[in-house]
């Protein structure tokens, strides 16, 4: 195993479980259109792919529809106000962090959330000042699975790429990071979709568990 200096995480899926407060979002909104909810069971794999992936799951529809942008603004708006209702982070992920708080491994975040809902969400948690850094999804003119992120957040806790480990839950997170020329780990506890077979993502490794991370430093 490398020997890691600095551990990077996606947000949705892999550090905070926020599959909740985006299906309260997604169900309000349904309710509201006099459409019953949908289970959690139904929402949760395809919680990382934003209001994309949530409209169509629940109307059927995508970003070419007319009626995509009117509800796609109501879902941000609702998730926005519910933004940590019930969000936290994965069971035994606060252990992880404190690991690396004592062994002054820093760490930081790199998500494709768009920063108004990244900043009151770590604010929220409480992980805003213990991060290293945090890179939203329009930090940078890239988003991933562009590499762009992911070298932002080197250059702010000044670190080289090859020292740090990058954990994501979704593809283009495990090709950001291999663009990145990062160790990457795939994290099978997130919000993996029926379709998705990890085992091809070509991901150094694949935890099944928060704590599996400490495994690799």
């Amino acid at each position: 195993m490398a020997s890691f200096k600095a551990v990077l995480f996606d947000l949705d899926g892999t550090l905070v479980d926020t599959a909740p407060d985006l299906a309260f979002a997604l169900n309000t909104l349904l309710e509201e259109h006099g459409l019953m909810p949908l289970p959690l069971a139904d929402i949760r794999p395809i919680a990382s792919n934003g209001c994309a992936g949530l409209l169509h799951l629940g109307f059927n529809l995508s970003q070419h529809d007319a009626d995509y942008l009117p509800l796609q603004q109501r879902l941000i708006q609702l998730y926005q106000d519910n933004i940590a209702r019930e969000s936290t982070l994965f069971p035994r992920m606060q252990m992880v962090l404190s690991t690396l708080h004592s062994r002054d491994i820093p760490w930081g975040i790199v998500t494709n959330k768009p920063t108004f809902l990244t900043t009151p969400l770590t604010q929220l948690l409480q992980l805003d000042q213990a991060a290293a850094c945090i890179v939203s999804g329009d930090t940078t003119p890239h988003s991933k699975p562009h590499p762009a992120p992911l070298l932002h957040a080197c250059d702010l806790i000044q670190l080289a790429p090859k020292d740090c480990l990058y954990i994501g839950d979704a593809l283009r997170d495990i090709q950001a990071g291999k663009a990145a020329d990062m160790i990457t780990l795939a994290a099978s506890y997130g919000y993996i979709s029926a379709d998705d077979d990890i085992s091809h993502w070509q991901a150094d490794g694949i935890i099944d568990s928060p704590e599996a991370i400490l495994t690799w430093l």
